[in-house]
């Protein structure tokens, strides 16, 4: 029996391609630099910044294509998230960590 599995690429993009990510029971996925993808998106087809975020958002990121979907990374400090994101899930640095899971390099029990 064949894996029917596919890992999705974005058309155009792999010049934004910064890895892949794993998740537990998934299969692996590429990951792309969402900045990376709107600079394409800038350079290529003559786009303003924010004509290339609302086309991702709304054409890229916004498309569920199956299990294969590709990630795009918004980069960001933990500091930068928790700033991001305050107003809909808190302070991360308050969230528990579970046993076995890393934080600077040390596993935590």
């Amino acid at each position: 029996m064949e894996n029917e599995y596919q890992m999705l690429k974005a058309d155009g993009f792999d010049e934004a391609v910064i890895g892949t990510a794993q998740r537990c029971g998934h299969g692996d996925v590429i990951v792309y630099d969402y900045d990376k993808c709107c600079e394409i998106l800038m350079e290529r087809d003559g786009m303003e910044d924010d004509e290339a975020r609302e086309f991702m958002d709304f054409n890229v990121t916004g498309a569920y294509v199956g299990e294969g979907t590709p990630f795009f990374l918004h980069r960001g400090t933990m500091e930068e998230i928790d700033e991001y994101y305050a107003d809909e899930i808190g302070d991360l640095s308050s969230v528990p960590k579970k046993k076995g899971w890393f934080d600077n390099g040390d596993v935590k029990s």
